[in-house]
């Protein structure tokens, strides 16, 4: 069977850097940080007392009351990023068969402000009052919810689920896109990721974890990907949406295309819970796997947009997979961290950095890894590689590699590269 050749035809965004894909887009070049004080809810007495908020973000301007009442803030980020992906791909338009339109959609936590709203209520009110649920608790909690309401929003009748891998979510939603289009199984497929965890137990958690950065002076450096003082990863919110689909379909009903999807590769670290492996094994094995399905070589690759949270086991591991998968000519591509200026984005960070790998892609800029001072280096990194500190450079790119590793060990590695017909 002769796989099908995947597109992407449709961008959407709504993040840190703003509420669009060429706000985003733009704030990323000029390497912005995201980060602020908390405006979500008081987090005076929290260890960490900022994060990477979606800013001025009117859900009454996009949903009526009826909807909002039965969207957590997640599904209101996914269906806003997929409303803007879906109208540039215009794909409601002539020649689109919508029993043949999916929508994979992925979060790694979903719901969290809703569960914990519910929760709190019943265990402040429930031994007095009995059990008083809203409604729309489950549907509106549960992680595969934001895929349901954009498929019935647009009446989008083909694959239809969710993604859920923790922070490699979306990364495998655009895998899955991918290889059920090329299988045949869709002509197009709406993917993407949201997560709205800036709430009190999606930050208290990670504090009991000390995962996250607690430079409550300085926001806006705390996320240092491949810095020495790095103290842990910045949580984000937001969702990104690309359309991807089958290249001969998007030609004849004329889509503008922004990309080719080359290749992912997927595999485990079965190592530990929460850390990456200290010497990348996973991450090796999902990068060779992208290449391999791509039938690329490692020196294809000019641009790696590093999974980079800032956390020192996660960069060192990261960086000792590159060098063992490139080698050489790991010293030759530009790598950076959009996390330095996205926060962490959790189950949508795989959409979102793959957006602005293709944004990368089309623009010939390789977005900065910001908030690196000179001296501030880890000893056991390697600096004669080309992180793309403070500075976007720009750069012929041909092909752009994206990680995302999640806890529990998921690792998924997606290749995109110029469509040259």
């Amino acid at each position: 069977m002769e796989l099908k050749r995947v597109v992407i035809t449709g961008l959407g965004a709504l993040s840190p850097l703003g509420n669009d894909v060429a706000s985003t887009w733009e704030n990323a070049k000029a390497g912005k940080s995201g980060a602020a004080p908390i405006t979500h809810f008081d987090a005076s007495k929290f260890k960490t007392q900022f994060a990477c908020e979606v800013k001025d973000f009117d859900p009454a301007a996009h949903f009526d009351r009826k909807k909002m009442r039965q969207l957590d803030t997640y599904a209101m980020y996914a269906l806003v990023a997929a409303e803007e992906a879906i109208k540039d791909a215009d794909l409601e338009g002539e020649g689109v068969d919508k029993n043949r339109v999916g929508v994979i959609f992925s979060a790694g936590i979903g719901g969290l402000h809703t569960f914990e709203e519910e929760a709190g209520y019943f265990a402040i009110h429930g031994a007095e009052q009995g059990p008083k649920y809203n409604p729309f608790f489950i549907p509106k909690m549960i992680a595969d919810i934001a895929a349901g309401h954009i498929s019935i929003d647009h009446e989008f009748r083909g694959p239809n689920f969710a993604t859920v891998s923790a922070c490699a979510s979306s990364n495998h939603a655009l895998i899955d896109a991918f290889n059920y289009i090329r299988l045949g199984q869709a002509d197009a497929i709406v993917a993407g990721g949201a997560e709205a965890a800036v709430f009190p137990a999606g930050v208290g958690g990670f504090n009991s974890m000390k995962a996250l950065s607690t430079r409550n002076d300085d926001p806006e450096k705390a996320s240092r990907p491949f810095s020495g003082s790095r103290d842990g990863f910045v949580i984000g919110e937001g969702a990104a949406a690309l359309v991807l689909e089958e290249l001969e379909h998007a030609k004849a009903r004329g889509a503008h295309i922004y990309a080719e999807v080359a290749g992912g590769g997927i595999s485990a670290d079965a190592y530990h819970i929460t850390a990456t492996h200290p010497e990348g094994l996973g991450a090796v094995l999902g990068m060779e796997n992208a290449l391999r399905d791509a039938g690329m070589k490692p020196e294809d690759i000019d641009y790696i947009n590093m999974h980079g949270t800032s956390t020192p086991v996660g960069d060192r591991g990261e960086v000792k997979a590159i060098l063992k998968v490139f080698g050489d000519h790991a010293y030759k591509m530009n790598l950076s961290s959009t996390k330095s200026m996205t926060g962490h984005l959790l189950g949508a960070a795989g959409a979102l950095e793959a957006l602005l790998s293709v944004k990368a892609l089309n623009d010939g800029v390789v977005p900065p890894t910001i908030n690196h001072e000179e001296g501030d280096d880890d000893p056991e990194l390697d600096y004669n590689l080309n992180y793309t500190f403070n500075k976007a450079q720009e750069r012929e790119l041909n092909a752009v590699l994206s990680n995302t590793f999640g806890f529990g060990g998921h690792n998924a590695s997606l290749i995109v590269k110029k469509y040259k017909g």
